[in-house]
């Protein structure tokens, strides 16, 4: 069903994840399983499609609604690795950590080699505001390899 949304309905779909999970409410014995299997999905799609965000670092793709959903799909796995009973299943998928660290080495030569929205100071603007959905990505990708390093002897050692 995912692969065939468009991207700004995955947008839309991920926020509802992103509410659920970081509602009044946690979440029921019941509701663990199936946030173990979109766990699965979005780690994996995350895994396969995290280098679309590297799109942003050009002017032309600045709104890239491919590359947008990708930084949901960080969102929600940075509120997964919040909740303690989904914690241990991602701490241990092949490749997400990995995946993640060589993202955030690659978004900081971005930012670093030329002026673009991971640059330092990229994103804001003269009053301010945030100018596009990608703030604060480098600092979830930190968020996210704490998450999966807590209390994870073997993630904390790679």
């Amino acid at each position: 069903m995912y692969a065939k949304m468009s991207n700004q309905e995955r947008v839309t779909l991920l926020d509802l994840v992103i509410a659920k999970l970081v509602g009044d409410e946690p979440l029921t014995k019941d509701d663990i399983p199936v946030f173990l299997s979109h766990a699965e999905l979005i780690a994996s799609t995350f895994v396969d499609q995290c280098k679309m965000v590297l799109k942003l670092t050009s002017e032309q793709h600045a709104d890239d609604e491919e590359a947008l959903a990708t930084v949901r799909l960080l969102d929600v796995l940075c509120e997964m690795t919040a909740n303690t009973d989904l914690l241990s299943y991602l701490q241990v998928f092949p490749g997400l950590l990995e995946r993640v660290i060589d993202l955030l080495r690659l978004i900081h030569v971005a930012g670093n080699d030329t002026t673009n929205i991971f640059s330092s100071g990229g994103c804001i603007r003269a009053e301010g505001d945030i100018s596009n959905m990608a703030e604060g990505f480098k600092s979830h990708l930190i968020r996210l390899i704490g998450n999966l390093c807590y209390k994870n002897k073997d993630n904390q050692d790679k």
